[in-house]
């Protein structure tokens, strides 16, 4: 599976896959029928950007508004964007 993400690229969740908060874990997961993984809280918070809608660069620039002091951010959010769609967590549209 190719990981070189794009600006222009929009994701949404996999199918089979469903992305919630989870109580218990007091954390972001994604349930799917094998299992779950647990998201911290960084990895949440690119994960709960991805609508089927937002492009790469309107969920940086969200996440940039959002976390301003936060060095580095895009390269951190584009690697949560390869490391989710390599794992098959995501879909590109």
């Amino acid at each position: 599976m190719e990981n070189n993400i794009q600006n222009s690229d929009v994701f949404a969740i996999a199918l089979h896959h469903r992305f919630q908060w989870e109580e218990a874990q007091q954390s972001y997961v994604i349930l799917f029928p094998e299992g779950m993984v647990k998201l911290n809280g960084g990895a949440g918070e690119v994960i709960k950007r991805v609508d089927g809608k937002a492009s790469v660069s309107e969920i940086v620039a969200d996440l940039k508004r959002t976390f301003p002091d936060v060095e580095n951010i895009e390269k951190d959010i584009i690697g949560m964007f390869e490391m989710a769609y390599g794992k098959a967590w995501i879909r590109k549209l």
